[in-house]
């Protein structure tokens, strides 16, 4: 039996399959991208609507399952957008009582988290957690993970996008501000950067943007 997962925490909404064994398959996904600016909560959860339909279709098309072969449904609970988690939510819900099968909420920070620790083969790692919509530090002890710190307002990729957006630089902007950084190290390879002062507004663990 396949669990069916569905992403819909940003500009991205993706439907993607994994087998009895926990072996996941190239998921089915589609992104907004807008002309100009960063994401708008609401266009991007007006995006996920109209796609879900064709999305669930090329999932399950793409390993020939009908909708009796799946035995749960797992969403992502959260952080990220609130409109565009209500869609996935909304989406997963109504796809887990017509399949009549379990539904499971997954944070989306952990599962991140998990595929790396995977990846590495790491135990209890302490861990600087950067998304767009996020930026916490963490550690895993026992099985659980402990928030030591997180951002008091915005994440740095949400932080990047709004400088991006304020230059005139298209979504995504993270990119193209490291090509700009890396330009100009390039052209000032004597930089003195020791007096570049930042602000450090806040102490301890937490941070702020």
């Amino acid at each position: 039996m396949w669990t069916l997962g569905i992403e819909s925490t940003a500009h991205t909404l993706s439907f993607g399959l994994v087998d009895q064994n926990g072996i996941p398959f190239p998921s089915s996904t589609s992104t907004i991208k807008p002309e100009k600016g960063g994401i708008h909560p609401r266009e991007a959860a007006d995006h996920h609507k109209e796609a879900a339909a064709r999305l669930l279709e090329a999932a399950l098309d793409s390993q020939s399952l009908s909708t009796g072969d799946i035995s749960s449904i797992a969403y992502s609970q959260g952080p990220g957008l609130g409109p565009c988690l209500r869609i996935g939510a909304s989406i997963a819900r109504g796809l887990a009582s017509k399949f009549d099968v379990p539904l499971i909420g997954v944070n989306h920070c952990v599962a991140h988290i998990e595929i790396g620790r995977q990846q590495c083969g790491c135990d209890d790692p302490v861990l600087l957690y950067v998304s767009g919509g996020n930026t916490q530090v963490i550690a895993r002890l026992d099985g659980k993970y402990r928030v030591l710190g997180e951002t008091l307002d915005i994440g740095i990729g949400n932080m990047l996008d709004k400088f991006a957006r304020a230059q005139g630089i298209p979504f995504p902007g993270g990119p193209v501000i490291e090509k700009l950084a890396a330009k100009w190290l390039e052209q000032n390879p004597d930089a003195n950067m020791d007096g570049l002062e930042l602000p450090y507004a806040v102490r301890g663990m937490d941070l702020a943007f």
